[in-house]
């Protein structure tokens, strides 16, 4: 399985009105850096052979910050990570290849957490991987729903989820990996019956796992790795733990990669 190619997309289509900027989210500055670069950099890391960047809102200005030396695939509209994915499938093509997703608020996020993803989804032969952590506060997040002997069974967004999965401190990050492209099948039956009316990736675990393919988890080291960045205060604390970061490990400091165009 570790032969298998490797491609990653980055969903950033979205409009990110929690922040209160007219920027798109992608663009949204973490520390005078667009937050779209941090999670870029972290995939470059992995040598992928193609990046894909799936665009919606205001795409122009997306593409022109980021440049070339990256695929894009655009959103038109915006119904849902699940959906955001099927428009990425002309972009992946039919090659059978191993593919890592992840949203662009997550700037925090390092190269070696992904590769470690990577790994474990390759030495398992999973169909998917899911990238979880335990936090104290889940609001917001989608729940991890295991059976009684640890197994994922399903994720649950936190709109759509009861009392008690909204008790469960487990959530999904937004980062995957699946094989490509096996899960195109289960992608292309999501249906948006839920409360945000939406297209969720997350409804993928179930489908596989109903036809007896094996899915898997890893749990971050590091929960405020993977915290997203979805709001004013979300932005503060990502901007404080990464100069926090900086101080304790200086190499781990990140320059603006080269295909950046500078600040919008």
């Amino acid at each position: 399985m570790a032969g298998r190619p490797l491609k990653v997309v980055v969903l950033a289509a979205g409009q990110g009105t929690r922040m209160k900027s007219d920027l798109p989210k992608a663009l949204h500055p973490v520390l005078g850096r667009p937050m779209v670069d941090y999670v870029i950099e972290a995939a470059r890391a992995l040598e992928p052979e193609r990046l894909i960047v799936v665009v919606g809102h205001r795409a122009g200005e997306v593409r022109e910050h980021v440049g070339d030396g990256v695929t894009y695939a655009l959103q038109q509209p915006q119904l849902g990570t699940g959906h955001a994915l099927l428009c990425a499938a002309g972009a992946l093509g039919d090659q059978e290849a191993d593919v890592v997703l992840l949203a662009v608020d997550v700037p925090l996020v390092r190269a070696d957490t992904l590769s470690g993803l990577l790994a474990h989804h390759r030495r398992a032969g999973a169909a998917a991987t899911v990238l979880t952590a335990r936090v104290p506060d889940p609001t917001g997040y989608g729940r991890i729903v295991r059976d009684q002997d640890g197994n994922i069974r399903r994720i649950v967004e936190e709109k759509d989820a009861s009392p008690a999965l909204r008790a469960i401190n487990e959530i999904n990050t937004c980062i995957y990996c699946f094989q490509w492209p096996e899960i195109l099948s289960p992608l292309s039956r999501l249906t948006a019956l839920n409360r945000q009316g939406e297209f969720y990736l997350v409804d993928i675990v179930a489908l596989l796992l109903a036809n007896g393919r094996p899915v898997e988890t890893v749990e971050a080291a590091d929960p405020g790795e993977v915290e997203g960045v979805n709001d004013p205060a979300q932005l503060a604390r990502a901007e404080a733990r990464m100069k926090t970061d900086a101080i304790r490990h200086p190499e781990r400091v990140r320059e603006p990669w080269e295909g950046s165009r500078g600040d919008p």
